[in-house]
């Protein structure tokens, strides 16, 4: 084999390799970033229809038990349900007893063997499930009861009624179980999808939620990319022969004049020893650029490998203003980062979205509870104090009426203490520390440093503070055995402090299976853009919590 011949096939294959490996680690990590991201859109999505179910069945529910009116009797279902279900107060699915196998979801109450019952309206429950805002084209959400059949409408089978549809896949069946997951697998047509999943559980109720996407529409692009990557391997490698083919020029007519002054010298004539030590020099540079070629494709391998691990604080630095690659790995680094940076960013504007969503929620109903109900009952009150005539009835009423309003205040406290709008976090932490300590039989010393009259605590930022300290006493509680609490809640200039301290067992945090509670607090941190610290040991477990001071604007977003 020729010279010329060996270092084409070198040179071609090298620039191959290269090129092939960096293709495959770009398309294989897209692939990995989409299939992450889509499956985190999924879970938001799942999530959002969830809880707005939940809230439409607890709200329904609670309507329900508030309704005075006698038209909810029994026959008004036009539906055989066994006496057995009747029996007990709840929500149940009497979709099963349905004559045209409409999905109905039935709440039952049972008073004094007097039964009322009421349908939810099945338009609610698709006002939730057909809203396909950033679904694409295939995507759906939609709802499974323990029987494998559908309870809302599938959009892909509208003609059919939703419990004619079987739906026994993998989600299906592990989300019946208890589990929550995602992945991707065959749905209810035997197409493969994205899927995510949970189970619903509301008092006799037992269903499924089912976020989906087919996989045919989220790997077009990679399709896509996949033909652009071949076509560019492609120009590359035409480019590349194209190249070799003049630098062998350049390499063997040096090699081919040194041969010819080696036959000149050989023949005595040794008036060529300047072209012969000219040619030298010129191979030892051709020999001393290869080395740094070499150098420079194994720098720029070793800095593909390292994006393609996804380490984009690794460094590299071109050899030269012409070092094409290295300035195109560079900004494919650049671009990586600046895209992990926003998916970074969505990810932490997702929580504080949702998070936000579950505090205005709490508040709502917190409200409903107060301005609502209580108000209902001390009008009751007053009617039993005023037409009850026997002593003893109405003392017996006004003492369980009286449970049920100290009930619904303890409620309405819990979901979103109104000292937190009146008065700060401080005080409302005062209040809970002071139930707590009457209730749980532990010391617990809150010092409240906070500025009482000229705070800049933002009101999201003091609603996730209370919800902190609620976590931590919460866990103490639970867990640690403690004897002793101590928690100071200072305000600065420019941040807010939350120190914790506890005596109890403690914890490994390298070992420990971090529970909801920790991964909750660590999210509301995060939202906050703060730091928690965390040590525990037997007798010592710490939290150390520093959020800043958010600006006006800020504060005026978040409210």
């Amino acid at each position: 084999m020729s010279l010329r011949n060996l270092i084409l096939i070198i040179i071609n294959s090298l620039i191959f390799m290269v090129i092939l490996m960096l293709s495959i680690t770009f398309y294989n990590q897209f692939s990995k970033v989409l299939d992450d991201r889509i499956l985190l859109q999924l879970n938001s999505i799942k999530t959002l229809k969830q809880i707005q179910f939940e809230n439409l069945i607890q709200t329904e529910w609670n309507t329900f038990l508030a309704e005075q009116s006698n038209e909810f009797s029994i026959d008004s279902l036009d539906m055989e349900v066994p006496q057995s279900v009747l029996r007990t107060s709840g929500i149940y699915d009497f979709t099963s007893y349905n004559k045209k196998g409409k999905t109905s979801i039935g709440l039952v109450s049972v008073n004094d063997s007097m039964v009322k019952a009421k349908i939810i309206p099945y338009t609610k429950i698709t006002e939730i499930l057909l809203e396909r805002a950033g679904m694409g084209e295939s995507g759906e959400s939609y709802l499974v009861g323990e029987d494998f059949t559908m309870r809302s409408p599938s959009r892909f089978m509208p003609e059919k009624t939703p419990s004619s549809i079987k739906a026994k896949t993998k989600g299906v069946i592990d989300a019946l179980s208890g589990t929550t997951g995602r992945g991707v697998f065959h749905d209810y047509r035997g197409i493969d999808v994205y899927s995510v999943y949970s189970p619903i559980s509301v008092s006799n109720l037992k269903w499924v939620i089912l976020s989906e996407i087919d996989t045919s529409e989220v790997k077009a692009p990679l399709e896509q990319l996949k033909l652009r990557l071949l076509g560019l391997i492609l120009i590359i490698m035409i480019a590349a022969i194209v190249l070799s083919l003049f630098l062998t020029k350049i390499i063997t007519n040096p090699i081919s004049n040194m041969r010819k002054s080696l036959k000149v010298m050989a023949d005595g004539d040794y008036n060529q020893t300047d072209d012969f030590v000219i040619n030298s020099n010129e191979i030892k540079d051709m020999f001393d650029a290869l080395a740094n070629l070499k150098k420079s494709l194994q720098g720029a391998v070793s800095f593909s490998n390292e994006l393609g691990k996804m380490n984009l604080n690794s460094n590299y630095v071109p050899k030269s203003q012409n070092d094409l690659l290295g300035k195109s790995l560079i900004k494919m680094r650049d671009k990586l980062l600046e895209f992990r940076n926003k998916e970074n960013k969505n990810r932490v504007n997702t929580k504080r979205l949702m998070v936000d969503g579950l505090e205005n929620e709490r508040r709502r109903l917190s409200r409903e509870l107060h301005d609502g109900i209580g108000p209902l009952l001390t009008s009751l009150k007053f009617y039993i104090e005023n037409r009850i005539e026997s002593p003893t009835q109405k003392d017996e009423m006004k003492k369980i009426l009286d449970g049920t309003i100290s009930e619904i205040r303890l409620m309405s406290n819990a979901l979103m203490p109104s000292t937190i709008d009146d008065f700060g976090v401080g005080v409302a932490l005062t209040n809970f520390v002071d139930n707590i300590k009457k209730t749980s039989g532990i010391s617990i010393e809150f010092e409240d440093l906070t500025k009482e009259n000229e705070s800049k605590i933002a009101k999201n930022q003091a609603i996730n503070i209370f919800r902190i300290g609620q976590e931590l006493i919460n866990n103490t509680l639970k867990h640690s055995k403690a004897k002793n609490i101590r928690i100071t809640l200072s305000e600065f200039d420019d941040f807010i402090s939350l120190f914790y301290f506890d005596d109890g067992e403690g914890f490994n945090i390298n070992t420990v299976k971090l529970g909801s509670g920790i991964i909750n607090m660590k999210e509301r941190v995060e939202i906050c853009n703060g730091e928690i610290k965390i040590k525990s040991k037997q007798g010592n477990t710490t939290f150390e919590i520093e959020l800043p001071i958010e600006h006006e604007e800020n504060k005026t977003n978040h409210s």
